[in-house]
């Protein structure tokens, strides 16, 4: 069992001061330049997304008392097209995006002010007018192994897919979890199993497989973590880039908005998610590419001054080609290096990789 890590303070003094003026400005303003209040908040409709939604709203009222005292903020839940189809990969409904874009649309449309989502779940590059304006501190990054009844973890950390006989049926939606698992174990079958949390783990029961993966960090948001049976360490299966990190999407042309979410930023979760999201940026790859992308700070502690630590994974769908490099530079280069490496890699890796998939 794996225990959580303690926050670290958020910079409340800078973010009170914003929010005071931002009410002081609500008070004063004209009628027509009044900003309407409460600002909508855009989520998606399952208990993790309104689990973290909430707890990113809780994290900001905490600091800002007179933003709760005023009420400031009303859920939106929005429906998107991953959520709304349910027995098809996502690649052969739309590809990348498709947690993301029915919110998108409602944010440009003025219909809400910001939009709360995983950050795994963003597109690699946003829709114009919009810009990622404030990323939380990350839960654990690493994905979790739930195995189906009668069956036992491996004794082995490091080799734990013993653990699955012999042509066991893995449920799972995602092709970079699908394609590590068969570099090792290509006798496994898989099987497409998609929906929340507590639906995945139902089928998982009823023997509909026997045996499925989700990530850590939103088994530990729902107080479900004890239902890991493995967890599983990124050197065995290389995190989704964004895993584990709340984001928050903005309109670019809010900058008071933007000004206010930037005050509580967490500074390494924003290091980290750059390398990664430039990583996927050089890749380019599709929802059909497996792409694996983990940054961690070395020394959190020095901020800009530290290192970033980066991993990088590119396979193809049937686990036969498997290229994983990793680099090291300063945090303050985070985007550089991303690029950098996911350069590397797309050197390295069968055109068709790529191609076979735009």
């Amino acid at each position: 069992m794996v225990s959580a890590q303690p926050s670290r303070p958020l910079p409340s003094a800078a973010l009170q001061k914003i929010a005071a003026q931002a009410a002081a400005r609500q008070k004063t303003a004209t009628p027509q330049h009044r900003r309407q209040l409460p600002l909508r908040v855009g989520t998606r409709g399952s208990p993790l997304a309104l689990w973290q939604t909430r707890a990113f709203l809780t994290r900001l009222t905490r600091f800002c008392p007179v933003l709760r005292d005023m009420n400031a903020f009303q859920e939106h839940l929005i429906n998107t097209t991953g959520d709304q189809v349910q027995n098809r990969a996502l690649a052969e409904i739309g590809g990348k995006g498709l947690f993301a874009k029915e919110i998108h649309e409602a944010l440009l449309d003025g219909r809400i002010d910001f939009a709360v989502h995983s950050l795994k779940d963003l597109e690699t590059t946003l829709p114009d007018g919009l810009v990622l304006a404030c990323t939380m501190k990350r839960e654990d990054a690493r994905d979790a192994l739930i195995l189906g009844p009668g069956l036992k973890p491996s004794d082995d950390p490091m080799r734990p897919y013993d653990a699955l006989p012999h042509g066991a049926l893995v449920g799972c939606a995602s092709v970079r979890r699908q394609a590590q698992m068969l570099h090792v174990r290509p006798d496994l079958r898989f099987g497409l199993l998609r929906g929340n949390v507590q639906t995945r783990l139902d089928k998982l029961a009823a023997r509909q497989c026997d045996a499925t993966l989700l990530a850590l960090a939103g088994l530990r948001r729902l107080g479900m973590e004890d239902r890991a049976s493995v967890v599983l360490d990124p050197a065995v299966m290389v995190p989704s880039a964004g895993q584990g990190i709340v984001g928050v999407t903005v309109r670019a042309s809010d900058i008071e908005l933007r000004e206010l979410l930037a005050a509580i930023e967490d500074y390494e979760a924003r290091a980290v998610s750059t390398a990664e999201r430039a990583l996927l940026a050089e890749l380019d790859g599709s929802c059909r590419t497996p792409i694996g992308g983990y940054a961690r700070l070395l020394n959190p502690a020095a901020g800009p001054k530290g290192q970033v630590h980066l991993t990088g994974l590119v396979a193809s769908e049937d686990g036969t080609f498997l290229l994983r490099r990793e680099i090291t530079g300063a945090a303050a280069d985070a985007e550089r290096i991303g690029r950098e490496l996911g350069r590397s890699l797309r050197r390295d890796s069968p055109a068709s990789i790529f191609t076979d998939n735009d």
